[in-house]
């Protein structure tokens, strides 16, 4: 979404229009969920932390600044209830609701050779996932299954974009190390690169 559209929907929205508000939302409702998902591991809390995310957003949209893009402020209204969710939940990675996300609906009744490939696969990056610290699988994430440029990240987590270089760099360090160290993963992930 340009720059400009999302200024004219939050500015309609702001002005009661609906529809711009419903736009809004379905512009970012994917990427968030699937970014609160990765780094809650808990659907049920990556459900309810979205959907505060946007109420929260939605009725304080007066104090949006245009300076920024709305999926910065979105995104960090996010974390800030993940936090607070996290004091109440202790995060638990599902690895088959996790490697579920992105795909078109539920699953075939006969699973083919691929969608074993793609599971494993998943599966192992989670695996890999949860040997990172915090800041450096929200960083992989949002690089890698978001596609954010690193001036955005860096803007979002409020730190310099050498420090989140850093970060990425440590954390494909990391999960290739830990993918190396577990032989069964380490293969699912080289049989999709084949």
């Amino acid at each position: 979404m340009t720059r400009s559209l999302e200024r004219r929907l939050i500015e309609q929205a702001i002005l009661g229009d609906k529809n711009a508000a419903e736009q809004l939302i379905r512009a970012h409702q994917a990427s968030l969920y699937a970014y609160m998902l990765r780094i809650s591991g808990r659907s049920d809390v990556a459900e309810d932390v979205v959907q505060d995310a946007f109420v929260r957003a939605l009725t304080n949209l007066t104090r949006f600044d245009f300076r920024f893009r709305f999926s910065t402020w979105l995104f960090t209204i996010a974390k800030r209830l993940h936090v607070n969710a996290c004091q109440k939940h202790k995060p638990a990675y599902d690895s088959d609701v996790v490697g579920g996300i992105g795909g078109g609906g539920g699953p075939p009744s006969t699973r083919t050779v691929e969608d074993e490939v793609t599971e494993n696969a998943k599966a192992a990056i989670d695996y890999a996932l949860t040997g990172l610290s915090e800041e450096q699988r929200e960083i992989v994430v949002l690089f890698h299954q978001l596609d954010w440029p690193i001036a955005q990240i860096a803007e979002y987590m409020d730190m310099p974009e050498g420090t989140v270089k850093s970060h990425l760099h440590r954390g494909r360090i990391r999960m290739r190390a830990a993918l190396q160290e577990h032989r069964e993963h380490l293969a699912h992930v080289e049989e999709v690169w084949r």
